[in-house]
């Protein structure tokens, strides 16, 4: 990459101004030239990406060149600065091969999250069965069956408070390694339960494994993976939720009609929990986790600097002479070190809620809310009654029903996952929660006064699942992934994961009471009214990312 530097007269629109307000003119090209320049004035540096500079000098202007023997493409240069450095930022050399693992194990905890909403919904009608429960407890009043269905959210909202002040302390890996032996222990005893004490208990270390889970996969993929494929494999980590819901329906489906099925449906998940708890134990500390370990003064900076370089070859696949690892290293380092320029070592318990860190929360924290306040369970609730309507003979068997819209979550999720590094994550949230919206009044209409059109609705239907799959089903995790800076990342994460099961729990309760308070009718126009809310919150407040590093992220949201 070479840098031409032009005076003004020869192009008015290439300004980019230093912080001094001197005025530079810069224009990067793919080539083999190399560009020295130097203008009256005290020494500036100038920069064009994050990588690239020339030193300005103060004995006039000169420029010398070296013919290039390839053509030269040149690059878009815009009006901005940062549109220049996300343009110009390099693309990471990588194997597909060589990133499969490091997304799996943790994506594994995605899949067993979603594997817990779909059995438990077979599991329920199996546990209060007097001849399939295979037990003599199984008369469970109201208030006992919802403890079984929402012990695992309770141990999730618990969960995300526990790795709020630990997560910089455990790192990553650990975390997610503690998350497969809690999703383990948690499986292994509601399996075996022998009574309703002990089930819950079970129900609760499960969930506290997810609320471990749900905080450390997004992280270790986004800060492990290539900056060009972050956004497609932390949103092929939604897919694995919807993969694991699928499992959990097809598990119950085939497990409904057996005695004590539903310990078959809890306990399928205890050799998945095994597999990700050994994977993760094969993989390396994130680099940046250890980098910022040694920031922060808890370690050494040249031991923990190796371990990081050593770290990176592993996740990439490449040689120990290999260059490419040290060099990313040392630019993280500088990041890092600029972060933590005149703070202190470690982010303090409040500092989420400062500066560029209550930015980040805002935006991640804000999507993860509308994620579940635009009212994807009460949707699906009307599920049933809406195909029925429409003569569908699948909505009678409630199992068939959910793994027709298991399949169809599944479809939509691919559709994200194919688009989110080529459009962006802008366009697919506008897109999405503009259809949200748009599903949600069709619905209200459907119960209003269109109740001889069951096909609309079922479109409608289709319409809210398809564009939730490809806007805050995958986007909110993936932006509250990469947003946070890497002072506040832990906290602040595990906060917008608190914020998600706290807003998904209040939701769950205040359902019924509002289905009766307002009819259909009117509670899908208030969550249309929502998606609208939440339509202009995406417009204002959510920054593209898309191709950005982690680093450079953090430097646009500090402006």
């Amino acid at each position: 990459m070479a840098l031409n530097c032009v005076p003004p007269l020869l192009n008015s629109n290439l300004k980019l101004w230093n912080k001094n307000r001197q005025a530079n003119f810069c224009v990067a090209k793919r080539s083999n030239a190399v560009a020295t320049a130097a203008f009256s004035g005290r020494n500036a540096l100038l920069r064009c990406s994050h990588s690239r500079s020339i030193l300005a000098n103060h004995n006039g202007f000169r420029m010398h060149f070296v013919r290039p023997t390839a053509k030269r493409n040149f690059t878009k240069v815009g009006a901005s600065a940062d549109e220049a450095q996300s343009l110009n930022s390099e693309q990471e050399d990588f194997a597909w091969s060589s990133v499969l693992l490091p997304f799996l194990f943790p994506a594994l905890g995605g899949l067993l999250f979603g594997y817990d909403i779909g059995a438990t919904s077979g599991a329920a009608i199996s546990l209060q069965s007097p001849e399939l429960s295979g037990t003599n407890w199984f008369n469970l009043s109201a208030i006992q069956l919802g403890l079984v269905v929402s012990g695992s959210l309770y141990g999730a909202l618990f969960g995300s408070l526990i790795v709020y002040p630990l997560a910089d302390f455990l790192g990553r890996n650990r975390e997610l390694i503690i998350a497969s032996l809690l999703y383990l222990s948690g499986g292994l005893l509601t399996a075996s339960a022998p009574g309703l004490g002990f089930l819950l208990i079970g129900r609760c270390l499960y969930g506290l494994g997810i609320g471990m889970a749900m905080h450390g996969a997004p992280l270790y993929i986004a800060e492990t993976c290539p900056s060009q494929i972050r956004g497609t494999l932390i949103s092929l980590k939604e897919l694995f939720i919807v993969l694991g819901i699928l499992l959990g329906y097809f598990v119950g489906s085939f497990e409904i009609n057996a005695v004590g099925g539903w310990r078959y449906m809890f306990g399928f998940s205890a050799p998945i929990a095994l597999v990700m708890g050994l994977g993760m134990w094969s993989l390396p500390q994130s680099p940046r986790w250890l980098l910022l370990r040694a920031v922060q003064g808890k370690a050494s900076l040249q031991e923990y600097k190796e371990k990081a370089v050593h770290a990176l070859n592993k996740l990439r696949g490449r040689s120990t002479d290999d260059k490419a690892s040290e060099k990313q290293i040392e630019e993280t380092i500088v990041s890092l070190k600029t972060a933590y320029t005149g703070q202190d070592s470690e982010a303090s318990v409040l500092e989420v809620f400062q500066g560029p860190s209550l930015k980040a929360f805002i935006i991640g924290g804000g999507l993860v809310l509308f994620q579940q306040i635009t009212g994807q369970p009460s949707v699906l609730y009307y599920a049933g009654p809406i195909l029925q309507t429409a003569g569908f003979a699948a909505a009678a068997d409630a199992t068939k029903l959910s793994v027709v819209v298991g399949v169809f979550k599944l479809l939509m999720t691919g559709v994200a996952v194919l688009k989110v590094d080529d459009l962006g994550r802008r366009p697919l949230l506008i897109g999405g929660v503009g259809g949200l919206a748009f599903s949600l009044l069709l619905l209200s209409a459907y119960y209003k006064f269109l109740g001889g059109y069951p096909l609309l609705a079922v479109a409608a239907l289709l319409l809210y699942v398809g564009c939730y799959q490809i806007s805050f089903g995958p986007i909110s995790w993936l932006m509250v992934s990469e947003i946070f800076p890497s002072r506040t990342r832990g906290k602040g994460t595990s906060l917008a994961v608190l914020t998600n099961f706290g807003s998904n729990a209040i939701v769950t309760f205040a359902f019924s009471p509002l289905k009766e308070l307002l009819g259909a009718e009117n509670l899908f126009i208030l969550f249309g009214a929502i998606a609208i809310l939440a339509l202009a919150f995406v417009v204002v407040y959510v920054p593209e990312t898309k191709g950005l590093s982690l680093e450079e992220i953090e430097s646009k949201l500090s402006e």
